[in-house]
């Protein structure tokens, strides 16, 4: 976990350096490995990392969106909390904690039939609850909509972002290598089309245990409101920077009005 946050501190102080306003995070930033140990480690909202972090944004005077944390879950009856949140943080240029997004589709899946490996991450992950997860939040480049991972899959999310306000969208993740190969620039792609709306996408990468059975694709990317990869990274530890034009969302919307018609709701 430490090296984690201090690998997550040094790309953010870069990206800062490089001129960055909002710099974004991939899921699990402070840990990505077994259960039981994700558990132990959970912190409440107010947490010391996660305090951490939010001194890190107010230093940098950048609104930092800390793509996924564990959060400790509330207990019940006085037993501990058997399952954590995964949780998006932002924060603001002052280190203020702006919003907070608890993800809402849990990774359960099974892909051991083609070469792959089963996930369920309803074991040990308490999902958001909506509507009063759906998260929109202002920052300087605009209305920023809160997403994590396996949520991509699900576009009606999107749509309700969108209606909140949204004029990015944020979608940290930890996508496995075998569906991101093939799904990954797809999906991310066709929720900027759709939505009309900048796509903010920092990824996991690399393997997370020693038996190499978790891998993630990562490519972190952003994707423009007309669908096109405007910045991309590769493997490795990294970033990826690009020019987010706030107007450039009422442009496509205007060359492209969807909403003027659309007929199911």
């Amino acid at each position: 976990m430490e090296r984690n946050l201090a690998v997550t501190e040094a790309l953010v102080r870069r990206a800062a350096a490089a001129g960055a306003r909002l710099i974004a995070t991939p899921e699990a930033t402070t840990y990505l490995g077994p259960h039981d140990r994700k558990i132990a480690l959970a912190e409440p909202i107010d947490g010391p990392t996660h305090q951490r972090l939010g001194r890190l944004a107010a230093e940098l005077g950048v609104s930092l969106l800390v793509g996924s944390v564990a959060e400790r879950a509330a207990d019940r009856g006085g037993e501990p909390a058997r399952r954590a949140h995964n949780t998006s943080l932002l924060f603001g240029p002052q280190g203020q904690l702006l919003a907070h997004y608890r993800k809402l589709h849990l990774f359960d899946v099974d892909l051991s039939d083609h070469g792959g490996v089963r996930f369920a991450e309803s074991a040990t992950t308490a999902p958001g609850a909506p509507p009063d997860d759906l998260v929109v939040a202002d920052t300087e480049l605009g209305r920023l909509g809160l997403s994590i991972c396996f949520d991509l899959r699900f576009p009606e999310l999107y749509r309700a972002l969108v209606d909140r306000g949204a004029t990015l969208l944020a979608v940290p993740s930890a996508f496995t290598l075998m569906t991101g190969k093939d799904h990954w620039h797809v999906l991310l792609r066709a929720r900027a089309i759709e939505t009309q709306c900048w796509v903010l996408a920092p990824a996991q990468w690399g393997t997370h245990d020693d038996r190499g059975l978790r891998q993630s694709y990562g490519h972190s990317l952003i994707v423009d409101p007309w669908g096109t990869v405007v910045a991309e990274c590769g493997d490795g530890e990294g970033f990826c920077i690009a020019d987010i034009d706030p107007d450039r969302v009422a442009a496509v919307r205007r060359r492209v009005p969807m909403e003027n018609n659309r007929r199911l709701s």
